[in-house]
């Protein structure tokens, strides 16, 4: 699983996706960080996010390559198409234990995006009622909750879904988990030449919430890249490798 995030110098990350940001409000919108997070998405089975950030973005979004840099559409389906054989939009995956989502927005209805909301049991019994038995594009899968492991997650996608690799884009509290569960392989992380600062509530996030590591117990990544454009730089790394 790869997680893509973008932070200030001081680590304020942006979960405004596409519609309001996708952040833009952090990277000036920055050309390479857009082209970057595209491809990304241009290269994965699966893209999720909670609900949380879902509910941060335009109702008319998708969290497919083009959204984020329209001017590389040919390049991306391209890529897609003929360099990874891979012919369908990647699957849409939205996490919420309570099921309490819209699903009149965009990611829900729209012809030729598969859309998976994971939820526990309670939650599927919300989507039932709302109705999204209708709506022909989107599935629910209920797991053990309401806090779903993020293991179960992964297992559910390779085995229904065939997903390999899966694109995390947040939020914090969701991909901390992930992450504290030893459950993120690659971090894709842009640093923009910007500091935000924190005072009072309500707190600007990280990349990570809900959970906290102890020096001795606290996740190393092993540095793959590092590229600059102009006054950016764009992080790759991996889970350290034990031993």
């Amino acid at each position: 699983m790869i997680g893509n995030f973008v932070s200030t110098v001081d680590g304020v990350v942006s979960y405004e996706v596409a519609g309001k940001s996708g952040g833009g409000d952090i990277s000036g919108f920055d050309e390479s960080d857009r082209f970057i997070m595209g491809l990304l998405r241009a290269s994965a089975d699966a893209i999720m996010v909670g609900s949380g950030t879902l509910s941060q973005t335009a109702p008319e979004h998708l969290f497919v390559a083009n959204r984020v840099c329209p001017e590389a559409r040919d390049l991306y389906a391209s890529y897609r198409s003929e360099t990874l054989k891979k012919t369908a939009p990647p699957l849409q995956v939205v996490v919420s234990g309570s099921g309490r989502v819209d699903l009149t927005r965009a990611i829900f209805v729209t012809p030729g995006i598969r859309t998976l909301i994971v939820t526990a049991q309670a939650g599927r019994d919300l989507l039932v009622a709302s109705g999204v038995g209708s709506l022909a594009s989107t599935e629910v899968r209920s797991l053990e909750g309401p806090i779903i492991a993020p293991a179960s997650i992964l297992e559910l996608l390779r085995a229904e879904f065939g997903v390999s690799l899966l694109l995390h884009e947040g939020g914090p509290t969701l991909f901390g988990r992930f992450v504290a569960d030893g459950c993120v392989d690659e971090l894709f992380l842009t640093v923009a030449p910007q500091v935000a600062g924190r005072n009072k509530q309500p707190p600007r996030p990280g990349f990570i919430a809900g959970v906290e590591f102890l020096p001795e117990t606290a996740p190393w990544l092993d540095i793959v890249s590092v590229k600059a454009r102009g006054n950016h730089l764009y992080l790759r790394y991996g889970a350290a490798q034990q031993g």
